[in-house]
């Protein structure tokens, strides 16, 4: 147990301070904006505001796992996981306290929109409990499966490696994140179908992918950056 707590310090302390803030954030976010979806137009189109944030959830992963490998974006993850958690319950006792927002000033139903935004922020069980097992799901594929696929590609280096490595990855834990929260969530609690499901997992992680597509030289310079930093640390030790 002390060797195990002592490699996740050694790995928290090695990861840059900006990586770590932009996962944990993300994941945050991504997991606030789930409760609020997205009029299409289309009725068998649905979609969810967590899709702002999800790419640079898997984004940072896909660096993680690049630079430090699987495991340790793994463990990452689940810290980032475990914060946001603890955000939930901050946020939740936020919304226990008497008080009132000030969005809820509005004559004649701010009893109405006080306990609306109480009941936003301070979230509901199976919310949580779906976006926590679908991110838990979906980072441990995301993981692997980008280093699965860098070991099966030639050329190691590059920024097309990078970028197959992140597309392919992206594409399908994104889709496997959409649909576990759909499944748990929105057809439970929400009456969604089983196609709304199915497409609001597709075009989610197509929506994600683009995002990180348009991304992604970002991201693969900020691998390099750290794999250099990585380098020339080991090497003055």
């Amino acid at each position: 147990m002390k060797k195990t707590v002592s490699s996740f310090r050694r790995l928290v302390s090695s990861v840059p301070p900006v990586i770590a803030s932009l996962l944990i954030l993300s994941v945050v976010g991504m997991n606030l904006l789930a409760s609020k979806s997205i009029n299409t137009g289309v009725y068998w189109l649905a979609l969810d505001c967590g899709i702002l944030f999800s790419w640079l959830t898997f984004m940072s992963m896909d660096i993680l796992t690049h630079c430090f490998g699987p495991k340790a974006a793994t463990a990452m993850s689940f810290a980032a996981l475990a914060m946001n958690l603890l955000m939930a319950g901050l946020f939740f006792l936020a919304s226990l306290i008497p008080g009132v927002w000030g969005e809820s000033f509005v004559e004649g139903s701010e009893g109405i929109i006080n306990h609306a935004l109480d009941r936003t922020f301070g979230g509901t069980w199976y919310i949580i409990l779906g976006s926590s097992t679908a991110f838990a799901v979906s980072a441990v594929l995301n993981n692997f499966m980008n280093a699965g696929i860098g070991k099966l590609m030639k050329e190691k280096k590059g920024f097309g490696t990078f970028a197959a490595r992140s597309y392919i990855s992206t594409v399908i834990a994104q889709f496997v994140d959409n649909l576990t929260f759909a499944l748990i969530v929105s057809r439970n609690f929400f009456g969604w179908s089983l196609v709304q499901c199915f497409t609001c997992a597709l075009t989610g992680a197509v929506l994600e992918l683009l995002f990180e597509v348009f991304f992604s030289p970002l991201g693969y310079r900020m691998a390099q950056k750290l794999m250099r930093e990585r380098e020339l640390t080991e090497t003055a030790a």
